[in-house]
């Protein structure tokens, strides 16, 4: 896999000509700038930009300016070879936080293992329903320490109004559910993401993360995607690695919360 054409391609497909993620939302272009639009439980904020430092400052200010006016809390999804090249410390001086730095990491479908190694007991449960969504959003709560109702409203939304662009999955052992995930289908593109998987605190260690990157891969290469793709976190970047991703780059989010002098009147 040559990294520097599938980052271009990844790029080019997720970032600057992104399709809206469900039914109410919508992708805009704003000069150099590419935005995510939706309801306020949908994902809102910037995919991609191609800016340098004449044009990088005035350019954040007028995304402040057009989510002010929504009222809305939006992110400015950054990535290390974006430029220029200190966007970061221009957002952070703009009013933005940052979160943790995640690793852009891809692999080939046709090279990642697809055998589904569960322990003794679990088994992988489809999710088709909003009694699955909260099963979704229960682990999700427990891994990663923080809440899901939005998280909750999103997935509800998209399984009622776009359920082919979403596959959802828990792992349930006996009537608890231990670890779940989800993958996002990206139609006319070739790359689908992992978004999502997370695994309780009692029962890490034991493969299922593991095993349903595999579950995920199976499907992904019965769609016919060439790619997957994932933000990883420190704790799940080294199973990947072992699984046959590679880094490609690292992005954070730049989260930006409206001021109440940001909204017209």
């Amino acid at each position: 896999m040559d990294h520097e054409e599938v980052l271009a391609l990844f790029d080019r497909q997720m970032r600057r000509d992104a399709q809206p993620d469900g039914p109410g939302a919508r992708v805009e272009r704003d000069g150099d700038v590419v935005r995510h639009v939706g309801a306020d439980h949908d994902w809102n904020g910037v995919l991609w930009s191609d800016l340098d430092d004449a044009t990088a400052d005035a350019a954040i200010a007028a995304q402040v300016r057009y989510f002010g006016t929504l009222g809305r809390e939006f992110e400015w999804k950054a990535y290390a070879h974006d430029r220029p090249g200190d966007l970061g410390r221009r957002l952070r001086s703009a009013g933005f936080t940052a979160e943790p730095e995640e690793a852009v990491m891809v692999a080939r479908v046709q090279d990642l293992p697809t055998d589904i190694a569960l322990p003794e007991g679990v088994r992988l449960l489809p999710v088709t329903d909003p009694a699955g969504v909260d099963l979704v959003v229960d682990v999700h709560e427990q891994a990663f320490g923080t809440s899901g109702a939005s998280l909750r409203q999103r997935l509800l939304t998209q399984l009622a109004q776009n359920s082919e662009t979403v596959s959802m999955v828990v792992a349930m052992a006996g009537d608890l559910p231990v670890c779940s995930a989800r993958m996002e289908l990206n139609p006319a593109t070739e790359f689908a993401g992992l978004w999502g998987g997370g695994t309780v605190a009692a029962w890490r260690g034991r493969g299922i993360y593991r095993a349903l990157v595999a579950h995920r891969a199976r499907i992904a290469a019965d769609l016919g995607y060439r790619y997957l793709q994932v933000d990883a976190t420190d704790q799940s970047r080294p199973i990947l690695q072992r699984l046959g991703f590679a880094i490609l780059s690292t992005t954070a989010p730049y989260v930006y919360q409206p001021q109440h002098n940001d909204r017209e009147a």
